[in-house]
């Protein structure tokens, strides 16, 4: 397999250790964790995403494990400016602060609670399961933009996280890069359900949810192909990520990194093992192979 050289990664305004970052949503719901990801191996870390006022969630059950994935839907749950002081400890850290909101003003808002903390923000424009917030208006390309703008307008990097829930991911990404994004994160979790035999009904909570892991990673891959045709800012690679071969089919379509969200449920030492089997002394540089499938 090909292997890369580990040298400095910089993706989107935000220097990394190395090309893997924590996904949103995923072990990053206090400093601590964010943390131990960060001494576990990924070369930067998300936040969960954080909203303008405290919610709670959706009632249970809110996770199913499948055979190669997992449905969730969480609802957002988040303590809103209460997570400030979470990040005290991680001063200097690549720590990408995750946001939402229902209209762009709500976005600058939150943004502005973190905007001498965070080392960059991305925006939740993308969740299948919190209604009224995330994929509801990001299938929308002026309120991609007009979000985005909000949150660029303060200087930081800003990433934008996307819905495969969509006919045409590439004019959601060039609203988002008209916007003043500096990266795009493809995908969120695409929309899933699995109703209960004995029940008669949905086994989530929420009813629906969305589906994450290895058996979403080629939807992923091509909406990376998709963006890096339609879109000149650098793409990070997210769904379904979980081995260093993933890691070059990703980088071979156009992402500059990737994120993975999932494959910790299953072992948290995840980062070490790819990394262990992605980087060699005499890999090729990662340069050359972004992107070198569209040759």
């Amino acid at each position: 397999m090909i292997t890369v050289q580990k040298d400095q990664v910089s993706v989107g305004g935000v220097d990394l250790d190395n090309h893997l970052i924590l996904a949103a949503g995923v072990l990053g719901t206090t400093g601590a964790s964010l943390l131990r990801m960060r001494r576990l191996g990924a070369g930067g870390v998300v936040t969960k995403s954080i909203g303008p006022v405290p919610k709670e969630g959706h009632a249970g059950p809110c996770l199913i494990p499948l055979a190669g994935g997992l449905i969730n839907a969480m609802g957002l749950p988040n303590p809103s400016k209460n997570f400030v002081p979470e990040l005290e400890t991680l001063s200097g850290e690549p720590v990408i602060v995750s946001i939402f909101g229902g209209t762009p003003a709500e976005f600058g808002e939150v943004a502005s609670w973190f905007e001498g903390i965070a080392a960059g923000f991305e925006l939740n424009l993308s969740c299948p399961h919190a209604e009224g917030y995330g994929a509801a208006i990001g299938s929308d390309p002026s309120m991609v933009r007009a979000c985005t703008e909000e949150v660029a307008a303060f200087g930081r990097p800003t990433w934008v996280k996307l819905t495969p829930n969509v006919t045409d991911i590439g004019a959601i990404g060039r609203a988002a890069e008209e916007g003043g994004a500096t990266a795009l994160v493809a995908i969120n979790t695409v929309r899933a359900m699995r109703i209960s035999i004995a029940l008669r009904r949905p086994v989530l909570g929420n009813r629906f949810g969305g589906i994450s892991g290895p058996m979403i990673f080629p939807i992923a891959l091509r909406c990376v192909y998709d963006l890096y045709e339609a879109c000149s800012i650098p793409i990070i690679g997210c769904g379904g990520v979980s081995t260093a071969a993933d890691v070059i089919e990703m980088m071979m379509a156009g992402a500059s990194a990737v994120q993975i969200g999932s494959a910790i449920y299953d072992d948290s030492s995840v980062f070490k093992t790819i990394t262990d089997a992605l980087y060699s002394q005499d890999g090729v540089p990662a340069a050359e192979i972004v992107g070198c499938a569209h040759a």
